[in-house]
């Protein structure tokens, strides 16, 4: 047989699909991971402008206009519509944008995964600058398509602020393309494994308490819609929109429903949020003026006394960061009251920064007058998220290491604790114990005149100065 010595083909075609060219990929990555929202806000904005009055109005330059400063907007853009400011980000799309941003920065760190040193040379500490660099130029080509939109889409009249584009585009590729292409890469897996573990458990614990939280929030959001959904309808019916119109009305409250979540959220913790120049919605007071004709306002509690049980609902936040630090320490055991302790309220703490950062994307004016302040407030919401969810993750995290402390008891009797066998010595070594002669040396239970002073004791019977791990098992010992 031939003795092949060099790769195959396949082997070639697989390397090379690893190593495809870093500076050409990555700013095209970018350029893809936001021009794929782009495209589809423009099929939106012709789709939108087809519906009204079969285009009847316009041209689809108009739809594709919309479309734009759409897009400029989920990235903070802020535009000017009849004079007046729209700078809340509709959150909806913003999340497709983060969506599309992680995937590609995904595939491209599979891409470029040959680049650079191996994994055992990474291991060894060598410098690697691939994913730095691909990180830096996917934000180039990210950027430059932001810029591009908005030269073209931008007006005297609209305004959209390119400082403010820029920023949050590359906020963007920092925060999720490179951790994606750390990922894609494989980087991510070895860097990683050098964290010590009570990183890896603070930061599961932030995870499932977000997760958590905005699961009650959603779920908040929708029975308060819900149980007073005709006044929903009623609103939509006296708009006097035909169907086009109301479906283009769904795809925009559908956009703003994560901002919903999060206002939803800013209640459940307490200070509550506005809508409107010197108003308030909150567990314990409600404040509400004039409100545009939206759908989803329904969702608002009327103005006046607030019921007596509403103000217990800021109990939620500190049992949600309670539940998440529990099932986060389940796939982070530990049996020490200190690391659940820290575990617990770091996660904690750490999820209430991330809500609080929530809570300042989805705020913003959304018309003139009394509209230009409607949002959570940004200050308070943070202290109670923080205080609520790291006290819950503190007492979570005490109470999942109790119960798993519980769980090193044996199945068929009393606990034993670690101290009581002592390295020579051991206070009561049963028969039956799952891990029989523990102690490394004489028992203190053994019969003295078989262990012997003298140097051939050992010898005369090994069982009362040796110890194994485990019980022998009858075929050994003759044997």
């Amino acid at each position: 047989m031939p003795d092949r010595t060099g790769p195959s083909a396949e082997e070639l075609r697989r390397d090379l699909r690893h190593r495809r060219p870093l500076v050409l990929l990555a700013p095209l990555a970018g350029a893809l991971a936001a021009a794929a929202p782009l495209v589809v806000c423009l099929a939106l904005g012709v789709a939108g402008w087809f519906l009204t009055d079969a285009g009847a109005h316009g041209t689809p330059r108009d739809g594709l206009w919309v479309g734009a400063l759409a897009w400029l907007l989920a990235h903070g853009s802020g535009v000017h519509v009849g004079g007046a400011l729209v700078s809340a980000m509709p959150l909806g799309l913003t999340l497709v944008c983060a969506w599309s941003t992680w995937r590609t920065g995904h595939r491209l760190g599979d891409s470029i995964s040959g680049h650079g040193p191996d994994a055992q040379r990474l291991a060894d500490g060598e410098r690697d600058w691939t994913v730095p660099a691909a990180a830096v130029l996917y934000a180039v080509g990210y950027v430059a398509v932001a810029v591009l939109t908005l030269r073209l889409a931008a007006t005297p009249s609209t305004a959209p602020d390119l400082s403010r584009v820029v920023t949050f585009s590359v906020l963007l590729c920092l925060v999720l393309g490179a951790p994606a292409i750390a990922i894609g890469s494989g980087r991510a897996a070895i860097w990683t494994a050098t964290l010590p573990a009570s990183v890896r458990a603070t930061a599961a614990a932030c995870r499932r308490v977000v997760a958590l939280w905005l699961l009650v929030c959603l779920v908040a959001f929708l029975a308060a819609f819900l149980l007073d959904v005709d006044t929903a309808l009623n609103i939509a019916s006296q708009l006097g929109t035909d169907t086009s119109a109301n479906v283009q009305l769904a795809v925009v409250s559908l956009l703003v429903v994560p901002n919903a979540v999060v206002f939803s959220g800013s209640y459940l913790l307490g200070p509550g949020f506005t809508v409107g120049v010197h108003t308030l919605v909150s567990p314990s007071v409600v404040t509400i003026g004039a409100l545009p004709m939206f759908p989803l306002l329904a969702a608002l509690p009327d103005t006046g006394p607030t019921p007596a049980w509403t103000p217990a609902l800021i109990a939620l936040a500190p049992l949600v960061g309670a539940l998440g630090a529990m099932r986060a320490q389940r796939s982070h055991p530990t049996y020490r009251w200190e690391e659940g302790a820290l575990h617990g309220c770091g996660g904690g703490m750490l999820a209430g920064a991330l809500f609080g950062v929530l809570a300042l994307l989805a705020g913003g004016a959304v018309g003139p007058g009394r509209m230009t302040d409607v949002g959570p407030l940004v200050g308070a919401v943070l202290v109670h998220a923080v205080t609520a969810f790291g006290v819950g993750g503190l007492l979570g995290g005490l109470v999942a290491t109790f119960w798993q402390r519980r769980g090193m008891e044996p199945a068929g009797g009393e606990r034993q604790p670690l101290n009581d066998y002592v390295v020579g010595t051991s206070l009561s070594v049963e028969e039956d114990t799952p891990l029989n002669r523990l102690a490394v040396g004489t028992p203190a239970d053994a019969d003295p005149d078989a262990v012997g002073d003298g140097p051939d004791a050992a010898d005369a019977d090994p069982d009362a100065t040796q110890a194994t791990l485990a019980p022998v098992p009858e075929e050994d010992e003759e044997s």
